[in-house]
């Protein structure tokens, strides 16, 4: 038996495995709303076997993208776009997730592939927000924009974007929703202490840095369905002294589970630059970090980070470090890894075959 391809139930809904894709920022829509190449992307993940498929991150408002080639759900025309695909990852028997973001002081960039850098009002580029006005870098080697320090009004209209783009994710079809709290977006930059110098009722201590993520989080609980599963993805660590530690956040996922968050997705990293060299050992720590945190909160983890092979995943869910694995970059390289993966556990690969694969190639 295989603990790794065994079903798990999480509310009203059934993973047929504990393989799930991370949401992987495309960088290929146009004007939020996702392409062609969306419905290659997410649906070979679903015929390859994974038992969840996660959207990219997706901006609520569109000064929330990463960059102006970024996923939304601000507006019908993104629910439409989406409708197709969320039904043929269904129909090839995974469940799928929505990921809701809000770039913060990291948004107006170019894709990666051509520098990341952020980009100018003549280039394309926006203003951009963040807890404070400091810009996420400030070397002089490269454009940071200065974001403009949020209000009350600015929180509100932010809260109320995530609020609208839940309803919307579940117009869409989507079965489960993650809120991006990691990676030095908007609400991660909130939590983090190395960001948030804030002295009002959002800054100060733990509980007022996290009081942007638990209003929004209470917010969006309000209005996405009590039987399904919302997640929250999380920056265990900084990797900075002063950041965040893992206790910090064991503290806030246990706020998050009474506002009733059912999983959390355990990443790490990107409030400031220094975090690109501060890794002590990779982020195959993070794995030990989302056993940390499900076995102090009783919360179901997602483990991610450097996860490529079939029997270190099997050993992840034996051992109770977490409930699924997430895979991103592995899955990018094999979307067809849950289907090899069960071949090298023995486990029966009709279980993650659709028919047509099934008829030709199993036997």
């Amino acid at each position: 038996m295989s603990y790794l391809f065994s079903p798990l139930t999480i509310k009203s809904i059934t993973l047929r495995n504990r393989i799930g894709v991370a949401p992987m920022c495309q960088y290929s829509a146009i004007d939020g709303v996702a392409q062609a190449w969306h419905m290659s992307q997410l649906g070979s993940k679903a015929v390859g076997g994974a038992g969840l498929v996660i959207t990219e991150a997706t901006a609520v408002l569109p000064e929330g993208r990463i960059t102006p080639a970024c996923m939304g759900l601000w507006n019908n025309d993104q629910v439409e776009a989406l409708k197709p695909i969320i039904a043929f990852i269904k129909s090839q028997g995974a469940v799928a997730g929505m990921q809701l973001a809000h770039s913060g002081r990291k948004g107006s960039s170019a894709p990666p592939w051509i520098g990341g850098q952020q980009l100018t009002d003549a280039e394309g580029g926006w203003d951009t927000l963040g807890p404070t006005d400091a810009p996420f870098d400030d070397d002089g080697t490269r454009l940071w924009k200065t974001p403009k320090q949020m209000s009350q009004t600015d929180i509100d209209r932010v809260q109320d974007g995530f609020v609208a783009a839940a309803g919307r994710a579940v117009e869409a079809g989507y079965e489960l929703l993650e809120i991006h709290c990691a990676h030095g977006y908007l609400l991660h930059s909130f939590l983090s202490p190395l960001v948030n110098t804030r002295n009002d009722g959002y800054g100060g201590d733990l509980r007022g840095r996290a009081k942007f993520l638990l209003e929004t989080t209470q917010k969006v609980r309000e209005v996405w369905p009590q039987h399904l599963p919302l997640a929250v993805r999380l920056s265990m660590t900084d990797w900075v002294e002063g950041g965040l530690t893992v206790q910090d956040n064991i503290q806030v996922a246990t706020w998050l589970k009474d506002l009733g968050v059912d999983l959390v997705d355990c990443s790490s990293g990107g409030a400031t630059p220094a975090a690109r060299g501060s890794i002590n050992g990779g982020i195959t720590q993070q794995v030990g970090m989302a056993a940390d945190l499900r076995q102090s909160t009783g919360l179901m983890s997602m483990a991610v980070g450097e996860i490529t092979q079939a029997d270190q995943a099997e050993n992840i869910i034996v051992t109770g470090q977490a409930d699924i694995v997430l895979l991103a970059r592995e899955m990018l390289r094999d979307p067809y890894w849950p289907t090899h993966a069960a071949q090298q556990l023995g486990v029966e690969v009709a279980q993650v075959m659709p028919p047509l694969h099934q008829f030709f190639i199993a036997r």
